[in-house]
């Protein structure tokens, strides 16, 4: 929430320059706060779990925030029973009339399929399309985030020789709201068999790296409004995540090895990424929904597309 203070405060300029959220009490006696409204097109076949780490993520801030989960209409989930799914989840077409101040695209275990091959590919166009005209700020998850720069800037995935598992130590190269408060290492869980290359993102004008490392690829980059929010990995992650995917990969029979950094030398699972991966949600939420939305959410304009 915004610090009040007077105008001409010499705290206010420093404050400011250091991106601290600075209200003048002229401008908070007259403001109007609404709600904010989050639409969540959950991709991932644990519907539940899933729900209940990014809800968690969010919940890190005063605002109130409606949530409208969202579902696939072209692919119904196989692990969640259908009176589930339509007791508590939309489609695209109820809520495609609708703008939002956020939307938060998860990633989807689909990732070694190319993007045409996936079966609600073009529903996931026509709502790609949606948030760019509809939302003011949108963040994709992992597998999402590789299909939304691949549908909006023809960035490619890559493949890696091995999957890339495990908690990652990352250095903030180029300041952005998203990482204010963060340490310059933080980590972050991935688990991924594909990534995005530095060098492909460096020809997009409209985007802007700031975090990468050479054996994961981009783990978090943006466009250069925040308006698009490109995140490699999975900063919701609850402290058994990793293994419940650890073990299934060793019960399917593949070759899979241990996430790194994930086991302390016991075996223990210690957790080291929660609390920078909730300020990464809680940035987004103040700093590029909240603060940036117009207050009439009807006057949301779409975002233009630069390469």
């Amino acid at each position: 929430m915004p610090l009040i203070v007077e105008d001409n405060l010499p705290a206010h300029k420093v404050l400011q320059e250091e991106d601290v959220f600075i209200m003048t009490k002229n401008r908070a006696e007259t403001q109007d706060i609404r709600p904010v409204d989050i639409a969540i097109l959950n991709l991932m076949p644990n519907k539940e779990e899933t729900e209940i780490q990014i809800l968690r993520s969010i919940s890190n801030t005063p605002l109130q925030i409606n949530i409208d989960l969202i579902k696939t209409e072209s692919y119904t989930s196989k692990n969640t029973e259908e009176k589930y799914l339509n007791t508590f989840y939309k489609n695209f077409k109820d809520i495609k009339n609708k703008k939002y101040d956020g939307m938060i695209i998860t990633g989807a275990p689909v990732e070694k399929m190319d993007f045409e091959e996936v079966a609600y590919w073009e529903e996931l166009k026509e709502i790609f399309e949606y948030a760019k005209e509809n939302v003011y700020s949108t963040m994709f998850i992992c597998w999402a985030s590789q299909a939304a720069l691949y549908y909006y800037y023809d960035v490619p995935k890559h493949f890696s020789d091995k999957k890339i598992f495990g908690i990652y130590e990352y250095e903030v190269k180029n300041k952005n709201l998203l990482t204010k408060g963060f340490d310059d290492i933080f980590l972050s869980p991935q688990s991924r068999h594909t990534y995005t290359k530095e060098e492909d993102i460096k020809k997009i004008k409209d985007l802007n790296i700031i975090c990468s490392r050479e054996d994961t690829g981009v783990c978090l980059s943006t466009s250069n409004d925040n308006r698009f929010i490109f995140v490699s990995g999975h900063n919701e992650y609850d402290k058994n995540s990793l293994f419940k995917e650890y073990k299934r990969d060793l019960d399917s029979g593949l070759e899979i090895e241990k996430p790194i950094n994930y086991f302390d030398d016991n075996g223990n699972i210690k957790i080291t990424w929660r609390s920078h991966g909730n300020a990464l949600f809680s940035n987004w939420i103040n700093y590029c929904v909240y603060q940036d939305t117009p207050y009439c959410i009807d006057k949301i304009t779409g975002k233009s597309i630069k390469s």
